[in-house]
């Protein structure tokens, strides 16, 4: 798999019928190695390894139903208190970061109403947060560490 641009970590994979798998340690087996997995996966290491995300408050793959329509959030980060707090969309290394991205993130923010969205290819991470009252969306230049959001659901 290509080079990301975050830090390298260990994993477990494993080849079956020609195909590769990786071992998902939040959902505790193994999915197939696609370049969005990829993203996916090491994404979530930098969080635990890097931010100092618990693993307990890490949701991969979280099903949400948007107007009828059943979606899949890439991550999902919830607070001390259990309410979440941060939507990661991930998409695979070539695919370009756009307005498209921007917006499925959002649609998928209708459901939780989290202050941070991030959005990452591996190569390229974009984060902002979302000031409710102002109704305004503010890039941030770094994705913040868990001790510095997790107290955000307590209002």
């Amino acid at each position: 798999m290509k080079a990301l641009n975050l830090p390298t970590y260990s994993f477990k994979i494993k080849s079956e019928n020609e195909l590769d798998y990786i071992y998902d340690p939040f959902r505790r087996k193994y999915f197939r190695l696609t370049p969005e997995e990829w993203v996916r996966q090491n994404f979530a290491s930098y969080l635990v390894n890097e931010k100092q995300y618990p693993t307990s408050r890490i949701v991969l793959e979280k099903s949400l139903r948007v107007n009828k329509l059943f979606k899949r959030c890439d991550i999902l980060i919830a607070g001390d208190q259990g309410k979440p707090i941060m939507i990661v969309e991930c998409k695979a290394p070539e695919v370009k970061i756009g307005q498209n991205t921007f917006e499925q993130v959002s649609v998928y923010n209708l459901a939780f109403k989290v202050e941070y969205l991030v959005i990452t290819n591996g190569m390229q991470h974009f984060c902002c947060k979302i000031d409710f009252t102002n109704n305004s969306v503010n890039f941030i230049n770094e994705i913040p560490e868990y001790g510095a959001i997790r107290q955000s659901d307590s209002d």
